[in-house]
């Protein structure tokens, strides 16, 4: 490109972001946050060694049930800013931004098309799935950004023959992206390595040898924080949720790994024990192939699924005689396995929160990007303007049928993305100036409504567009009543505080965290998130008890001996939901047989 060419590119990918960041901080104060992450980074924010483990309360005595990378970013804001909704999104929102603006150059390089990154930008841009995962304080957007980044880092080594440096630093972005997202961010890794191995412009021997130090990377930066936590003892450290032995490999690759095929996530199990709740955000459909195509994981990142799927296949048959190293192969090759390895896990994950499938978005419009560009060079083919034509056609259908199926069908946007794509494939059909834009326009104008919609919601990562009613009051009951009503008990719990260390002991680090985030106290969590955990042992209860660092024990009715013995020696109080026993303990009743 030449220098006005140059200066025309970035400001479209400007427009992109800017509208990544308008639509990530609208409303940014009153998004409903995740009370659990809320209740971490504070401790986190205010306490080294809190911060350095990934503690979950400011006693440090347990961890997060996650590794602490993302969470790391948004102490630090909120060490600098004070705990507020503005500081824990903020971050989430700049991840995004950047991964629009990482993503674009990495299509650009990858396809040597300046429209394939702008395209690719765009798309990112208006995601439903992408803006709502900004618009929450998960860890999905920092893994995001790292992601693009790795693939940003492929584009490079395929455009040189010193190739060896830049898959390590894929690998690097991989690795961090572990440190975030945990065995998530590993799944990338068939993409990046088989688009090197295939398209790379040297000998064979030197890819796969590449290839192998992008994977040693990866693996040492990955397991380089959990080895170091491990070397401490355990009297050195809070206890790692998510294990029954103190161990973070357990927690990785077990309780967030191997031990969510086949079974419920962590939510679900605390809510199996009798909580007045229902597990929002979980995507609603069971394992299946078409589950990411229907109900809550369609509305979220569906609605150019097909057409990205449909651009794969089209774009590897046309790339098939290329040579080896052909650009837009290696693009097919990337994102296209990127889209099918995450969305075949998703598809078989016994279950998957809405705001996972956010993954989905980058690859998607990657391949949307590609075919852009690709349909661009080859406009004037007739088989180039009959797969486009038959992209708008199965987009607006599918997108209606979203809508439709939803129980809030927006008839407008139906009607004017129809007349759209009616409009588009005439143009497309005879090949005039500007068709591809006009397609291009058609099938964005159902994301770009769904992302309206959204945003007129004040959704976030929980959220998915037209989802039904009683998922919406799921997710305002579990980020927004329950902690607007434990805040109102605060004023009563300090007085039975009574000058004790610890505000209160409450069953579950989840349920915990609705009264720990907005005093900033130590609010002892027993049994970890799910609330059946193996620490603080009854022992330690007892011992805390004797030792008057609380006096409040809020818990579920249940047969675990830690709440039976709490039961049996303190005082029954009257609680204000009859899903939880509330107690008054004090030390003496820890000296009664």
């Amino acid at each position: 490109m030449d220098e006005r060419g140059t200066r025309t590119w970035w400001g479209a990918i400007v427009v992109a972001a800017v509208l990544t960041g308008l639509t990530g901080a609208w409303g940014i104060a009153r998004d409903p946050l995740e009370p659990y992450y809320e209740a971490a980074v504070r401790s986190m924010a205010g306490d080294a060694h809190a911060f350095w483990f990934g503690a979950f309360d400011p006693a440090a005595t347990l961890t997060m049930d996650k590794l602490p990378g993302a969470f790391w970013v948004q102490a630090l804001v909120v060490a600098v800013a004070g705990p507020s909704p503005s500081a824990m999104v903020l971050p989430q929102v700049v991840e995004m931004v950047l991964a629009v603006v990482v993503l674009a150059v990495a299509v650009r390089s990858l396809t040597r098309s300046p429209a394939a990154g702008v395209v690719a930008a765009l798309v990112l841009a208006v995601s439903p799935a992408a803006v709502g995962v900004a618009r929450g304080n998960v860890a999905d957007p920092l893994m995001i950004l790292l992601l693009v980044t790795a693939a940003w880092a492929v584009a490079r080594a395929l455009r040189t023959e010193r190739s060896v440096g830049w898959l390590a630093a894929a690998g690097l972005a991989v690795g961090l992206a572990f440190q975030a997202k945990m065995l998530a961010a590993w799944l990338v890794l068939p993409a990046l390595a088989v688009a090197f191995l295939v398209a790379a412009p040297v000998p064979v021997g030197r890819r796969v040898t590449a290839t192998a130090v992008g994977g040693a990377v990866t693996a040492v930066v990955s397991l380089a924080w959990i080895g170091a936590v491990s070397l401490v003892p355990a009297t050195g450290r809070p206890w790692v949720d998510g294990s029954t032995d103190d161990s973070e490999l357990a927690q990785v690759f077990v309780y967030n790994g191997l031990g969510r095929l086949g079974a419920q996530n962590p939510l679900q199990e605390l809510v199996g024990q009798g909580l007045a709740l229902t597990a929002p955000g979980t995507g609603g459909e069971g394992p299946s192939a078409l589950r990411l195509f229907v109900g809550d994981l369609g509305r979220a990142t569906g609605w150019l699924a097909p057409a990205a799927l449909l651009a794969l296949a089209v774009g590897l048959w046309a790339t098939r005689r290329a040579p080896r190293t052909d650009p837009r192969r290696a693009a097919y090759l990337l994102f296209g396995l990127w889209l099918l390895v995450y969305g075949v896990a998703f598809s078989a994950g016994a279950v998957v929160n809405v705001y996972y499938v956010a993954t989905l978005a980058p690859a998607i419009a990657g391949l949307l990007g590609t075919a852009f560009a690709h349909l661009v060079a080859e406009r004037e083919r007739r088989g180039a303007r009959v797969g486009a034509a038959a992209a708008v056609v199965v987009t607006i259908a599918y997108g209606a049928s979203l809508v439709l199926r939803s129980e809030h069908p927006l008839v407008t946007p139906v009607v004017v993305a129809a007349v759209l794509g009616a409009v588009a494939v005439g143009l497309v059909m005879t090949a005039r100036r500007g068709a591809l834009v006009t397609a291009l326009v058609a099938v964005l104008v159902l994301p770009v409504a769904a992302t309206g919609w959204l945003l007129a919601l004040g959704g976030g990562a929980f959220d998915t567009p037209y989802e039904p009613v009683r998922e919406v009051r799921a997710v305002r009951v579990l980020l927004v009543a329950a902690p607007r009503l434990a805040a109102g008990t605060l004023p009563g719990l300090e007085r039975s505080r009574a000058g004790a260390p610890d505000l209160m002991a409450v069953q579950s680090s989840a349920v915990a965290s609705v009264f720990a985030y907005p005093t900033g106290d130590e609010v002892l969590p027993i049994g970890g998130f799910t609330g059946t955990g193996p620490t603080p042992t009854l022992a330690q209860v007892r011992e805390d008890v004797a030792a008057g660092r609380f006096h409040v024990v809020l818990s579920f009715p249940s047969s675990d001996p830690r709440l039976v013995w709490v039961a049996q020696h303190c005082r029954a109080q009257r609680s204000v939901d009859p899903t939880f026993q509330v107690h008054v303990c004090d030390p003496a009743d820890a000296a009664r047989p």
